[in-house]
């Protein structure tokens, strides 16, 4: 386990850890991301968090979930995540695989987050290895 310094990122003006995890759907909570849509999935969104400076520290891609512990900026919004995340993915999923056209739209408007500080990180990391182990 590291201890607090270690996790903590510096730059210019500030010391921070900011960690969200989040939660979100396909629509209809239809069960899709299987197989081959689930391994994208998994690879558009941590290319898109990579793209903006985020860390992801874990992903679980379930049939009908998403769940992500990633570590952002103070000045980034959990909101903000989710909308780049689900954007991506979803223009990219629903360019390669035609049964994602099936749905209206690939996610749905809602989403749950919270942060690590409710939470204890170490928690949440095994609460989400153990997600991708069903």
């Amino acid at each position: 386990m590291k201890n607090n310094k270690e996790i903590y990122v510096k730059d210019e003006h500030r010391v921070h850890y900011i960690a969200y995890h989040l939660v979100w759907s396909p629509k209809r909570r239809k069960p899709i991301l299987v197989g081959a849509i689930a391994d994208d999935c998994a690879k558009y969104i941590k290319e898109k968090c990579d793209e903006q400076g985020w860390k992801v520290l874990n992903i679980a891609i379930q049939p009908d979930h998403v769940h992500l512990f990633v570590q952002a900026f103070p000045a980034i919004p959990a909101e903000k995540v989710v909308k780049e995340c689900k954007g991506y993915a979803s223009f990219h999923l629903r360019s390669k695989y035609p049964e994602t056209k099936k749905l209206p739209c690939m996610w749905t408007k809602s989403y749950f987050a919270s942060t690590a500080g409710v939470v204890s990180s170490e928690t949440i990391q095994k609460y989400i290895e153990a997600q991708s182990k069903n």
